[in-house]
């Protein structure tokens, strides 16, 4: 079969765009900052609090205006409380900076300003502590409002929120402010971001439209990371609006953007392998599955491959993997509990099970998969794993083969899994 070609169409007239305003604030903000006073405590949720909101008060403020701010003596008292909260080190250069600024409101540099509240949202999104992260990107993009970097920061942060309405300002200006700076490569990235929106919500019709914008953005630009993004989304809005055939042919465009050693190859040979293992390929998303092992650490991807593992073993009646997949994945879960994956991989163990009509596993991995996706609100798993469980009770083996479906793409199928291994393991 040959490969569709996705090429962007030739760049229209420069225009030039007005940069909407974004929302600031979230619907559970009783005032401003007292996210981070939620997730941060004690003295230095205090200051971190203090900081962010003089910050947020000098962006504001116009330059003939800032002089008035603050009073005589607020820096060194502010450089005191950060001392006095014994800051993690990473912190104490940034707030000793917003401290500065206290004391020079005229002549402190929107850019060092703006560079110090990045800094703290770097450290609490390295944290897990995404409301203050989303708060001090948020005030940086304040300071240095021209900077499309700055307001792409602050809506990756809030989709990962789920602030979906603030996100959604927040990319369309970074939009228009990378146009207007030539940034590409955040102009792509925006139309990226903002297609992943749509994906959260379910909206894939326009969740697609965005990332053929970000691909054709990146074409233009050469920009062979992003267009390689953009065709993995676009793969896997194929995947959920049951376009397989489509799904492929974006599959086999993103590993020819991203080329055979790209760090993001791992993410897409197995978002791919398990497409295939949800269409009955069980041997040909295995041997993918399996060129995986060294290239994945982290526990929540981990659980999520071994789980995927076990079920293509299940549908090939490779005991022996199956029962290696259902060791680690119960090693992992021991070790870690709380994955955001978990009830995914217990799901696919029971998958596997029915294949091999292993009746009390199938079960037993349903029903782990049941309440974990019931405690999480996960409506697909839910009924997924419901489906599961009635078919052990039942003695009914998984469906293992569904091949005749698609064979107009399935010698093609096999040499991308061929050129997945090889990148993987060479």
């Amino acid at each position: 079969m040959r490969t569709r070609k996705f090429k962007a169409p030739p760049r229209k007239t420069l225009r030039r765009w007005r940069v909407p305003p974004a929302l600031t604030h979230g619907d559970t903000d009783a005032f401003e900052g007292l996210s981070v006073l939620d997730e941060i405590s004690g003295q230095l949720g205090l200051v971190l609090w203090q900081s962010l909101r003089d910050a947020m008060l000098w962006g504001r403020a116009g330059k003939a205006e800032r002089d008035a701010l603050f009073t005589p003596g607020a820096d060194q008292s502010r450089v005191a409380d950060v001392l006095a909260a014994n800051a993690p080190e990473d912190l104490e250069e940034p707030l000793k900076t917003m401290a500065a600024m206290l004391g020079a409101p005229s002549t402190m540099r929107e850019e060092n300003v703006a560079l110090a509240c990045r800094q703290v949202a770097q450290w609490a999104e390295a944290k897990g502590l995404l409301a203050a992260a989303l708060s001090f990107a948020q005030a940086a993009a304040v300071v240095n409002p021209a900077d499309p970097t700055m307001a792409y920061a602050v809506a990756r942060l809030a989709r990962r929120r789920r602030e979906y309405p603030r996100s959604e300002t927040w990319f369309r200006r970074t939009i228009a402010l990378a146009r207007q700076a030539g940034d590409w490569p955040t102009y792509a990235l925006a139309f990226d971001g903002l297609g992943n929106l749509y994906v959260a919500r379910g909206n894939f019709p326009v969740a697609k439209r965005f990332f053929e914008r970000a691909l054709k953005a990146a074409q233009r630009n050469s920009l062979h990371d992003i267009a390689g993004m953009a065709l993995h989304d676009l793969f896997g809005v194929a995947v959920e609006t049951n376009q397989p055939r489509e799904a492929h042919e974006y599959a086999r465009a993103a590993f020819q953007e991203y080329g055979p050693h790209h760090p993001q190859l791992p993410r897409l040979a197995h978002d791919v392998a398990y497409f295939w293992t949800t269409l009955g390929y069980f041997e040909r998303a295995l041997s993918v599955f399996k060129s995986l092992m060294d290239h994945v650490d982290d526990p929540a991807l981990r659980l999520a491959l071994m789980g995927d593992m076990g079920r293509a073993a299940g549908g090939v009646g490779d005991r022996e993997t199956f029962q290696m997949a259902w060791d680690e994945v119960g090693e992992i879960t021991r070790q870690t509990p709380g994955l955001d994956t978990e009830a995914r991989a217990f799901l696919d163990l029971a998958y596997g099970a029915l294949s091999l009509g292993a009746w009390d596993r199938a079960i037993d991995a349903g029903q782990r998969a049941l309440e974990l996706a019931r405690a999480k609100g996960e409506a697909k798993t839910t009924f997924q794993a419901e489906a599961v469980l009635d078919a052990g009770r039942r003695h009914q083996r998984a469906e293992l083969h569904r091949a005749a479906e698609h064979e107009e793409w399935s010698a093609e199928a096999d040499s991308l899994a061929t050129e997945f291994v090889h990148s993987l393991t060479s």
